[in-house]
């Protein structure tokens, strides 16, 4: 299991039900540290910064020490600063192994403006980061899969480059959990006249990822954009969560909208892991 986890809360109500509610499940599955971390944003406020870190370091104090009683070992972290950038900070200087981030409705990244905190850090992390996916449903906080089932069927998506190696060493890190899984690969590329070579070695190279597995899992390769691929046998494979890579070879391809990756997010009702390629 990834030991390591960050978990950067800024105390709304639904950061602080997915700490509560999905932290202790992780820790529950072999998760060993927490760093929890709230960053004052200097940006966005308009009060003292310097005091305002003082207040929020009792409340996230308070926090750590509900989590203790829960027998989960917790360092709870201030910051000053930026929040993506200090987020990214702090899982580098920590050799974090994952950071959970919290979102509400299917559509929020619809919503969401370059310039947020969320969509920043899935732009440009380093760290695997899982985006875990809760809806307000007559009025309560829930989310989209439970915690404790998260990684019951993992949809795995390939595509070959060296993106796929990083995927596969981040889902071996919890691949006793998992009753099955999916590996897919969707071919958008080549002409007509190659697909049928295409097919063929995407079959064999799907074969060669599914043997360094613990747990079985189903193979599908797909025609047509990756993005769509996903989303479609995610929900018709019943997958409780997708783990695909984040490309970007630059910050300019980072930040451009229309990605892969930001489709997914954008769209899917299921948590999703995000792998960075390099």
């Amino acid at each position: 299991m990834f030991e390591k986890i960050l978990f950067p809360t800024d105390f709304s109500e639904v950061s602080l039900y997915a700490l509560r509610e999905c932290i202790p499940k992780l820790f529950e599955m072999g998760a060993k540290k927490l760093y929890l971390l709230h960053v004052v944003d200097i940006t966005a406020t308009d009060i003292q910064a310097i005091e305002l870190a003082k207040i929020d370091e009792e409340e996230v104090k308070k926090l750590a020490e509900e989590l203790r009683k829960k027998g989960i070992d917790v360092e709870p972290v201030v910051k000053l600063g930026i929040p993506s950038i200090e987020i990214e900070e702090l899982a580098k200087d920590e050799d974090i192994d994952l950071t959970v981030i919290p979102s509400k409705g299917e559509n929020i990244w619809r919503q969401m403006f370059l310039g947020s905190t969320a969509s920043n850090l899935a732009r440009t992390t380093k760290k695997p980061v899982l985006l875990v996916k809760c809806d307000i449903v007559e009025g309560e906080i829930r989310f989209s899969i439970p915690p404790e089932r998260m990684f019951e069927r993992p949809l795995i998506a390939l595509d070959f480059s060296e993106c796929s190696e990083n995927i596969i060493r981040a889902v071996k890190k919890f691949e006793e959990l998992p009753a099955g899984g999916i590996l897919l690969h969707s071919i958008d590329y080549g002409s007509i006249d190659e697909l049928e070579e295409n097919m063929r070695k995407a079959k064999e190279l799907l074969e060669r990822y599914s043997s360094t597995l613990a747990f079985p899992v189903e193979k599908e390769i797909l025609t047509g954009p990756a993005s769509q691929a996903i989303l479609g046998v995610s929900m018709s494979k019943n997958a409780t969560l997708i783990v695909m890579g984040k490309k970007g070879r630059s910050v300019l391809s980072d930040l451009l909208l229309g990605s892969t990756a930001e489709r997914v997010i954008r769209d899917s009702k299921l948590p999703v892991l995000l792998i960075p390629c390099k």
